[in-house]
């Protein structure tokens, strides 16, 4: 029996079939690389509208290919953005994602995902951390990487080394997720407290406290550094806690804290720990990027849905 051709409505849904199940997995590469979920999704559409347009009959491989405009398209944006972020007021901070229903965005294992891994990998250059990112928290192959980013095998290798080494040198171990929930609620009730010797023996010696506003009102511009003033900054505005809903979220695989007042969404507070307590404390002020990890618990499947707004 001759088989039919195909019809391009048929050729369409399976293009969305394919779509529908990397999109996971896109979104995983597209977010690690760029540490906000509002610019993974818009990376993500752009995607899916390139493979749309794409003749996907002599496609041999649409995970290859796919992965391959994701990462591509990923490293412009992550070029663009650093240089938007060079008038940003304050620390930056990565967008904080709810992995409650996806624990680990698209990744084969959860690397790379923690707000402060993902903070740390700002600081290599896009190319470099894409390939770090496609390596160790997807486990693509070197021949694999080096066909994506268009160099060597043996640039990639020398690359991927290159940012283990950077990365180990600013990591530090951390600790379960039972333990990292222990502590976190601990701080929350002494800084509501204003119990600062408890608040000081939670942290590290060179804890640091990083607060995102982008200018918000009542956000610290700078980074409060040490174990005292960190504290300190923690209990010095007891209205900030008064009257405060504390709602418990699973953000990038750990506990976190959103803070409603008045029924609204404020503040996002997570933290950082290892053996020797609390290192960093992050504070998410700033509007937009709240919004943006309500939005990502629907985050959905659907291929067809507009692009993220910045």
């Amino acid at each position: 029996m001759q088989r039919e051709p195909s019809t391009p409505t048929s050729t369409l849904d399976q293009a969305v079939s394919v779509f529908v199940e990397l999109r996971p997995r896109l979104f995983g590469i597209a977010y690690r690389v760029l540490g906000s979920a509002v610019e993974a999704e818009d990376v993500v559409q752009e995607v899916w509208l390139r493979w749309q347009r794409t003749d996907r009959s002599v496609v041999i491989s649409p995970a290859a290919f796919l992965s391959s405009a994701t990462t591509r398209l990923a490293i412009n944006v992550a070029q663009s953005a650093r240089v938007r972020r060079e008038t940003y007021i304050g620390p930056w901070l990565p967008e904080p994602i709810d992995t409650s229903c996806d624990p680990e965005v698209g990744a084969q294992r959860a690397e790379a995902l923690e707000l402060a891994l993902l903070l740390v990998l700002e600081k290599l250059s896009p190319t470099e951390r894409a390939a770090y990112v496609l390596r160790e928290a997807f486990d693509y192959g070197y021949a694999e990487i080096a066909d994506i980013l268009r160099l060597s095998a043996v640039n990639v290798r020398k690359i991927v080394s290159r940012a283990r080494r950077h990365l180990s040198a600013e990591r530090r171990g951390t600790v379960d997720a039972a333990e990292h929930r222990r502590l976190l609620e601990a701080f929350v009730s002494a800084a509501r407290t204003g119990d600062v010797a408890s608040l000081e023996a939670l942290l590290a010696p060179d804890a640091v406290s990083l607060t995102d506003g982008n200018g918000v009102r009542g956000a610290a511009r700078v980074p409060v550094l040490g174990r005292a003033r960190v504290a300190n900054l923690a209990t010095a505005y007891p209205r900030f806690w008064r009257g405060a809903d504390l709602r418990t979220v699973e953000a990038n695989g750990r506990t976190s804290l959103m803070i409603y007042r008045d029924g609204e969404p404020t503040a996002f507070v997570t933290i950082a720990a290892s053996r020797d307590g609390i290192h960093r404390l992050f504070w998410v002020l700033h509007p937009g990027k709240i919004a943006a990890f309500l939005g990502s618990r629907s985050r959905s499947t659907s291929v067809l849905g507009g692009p993220g707004t910045s």
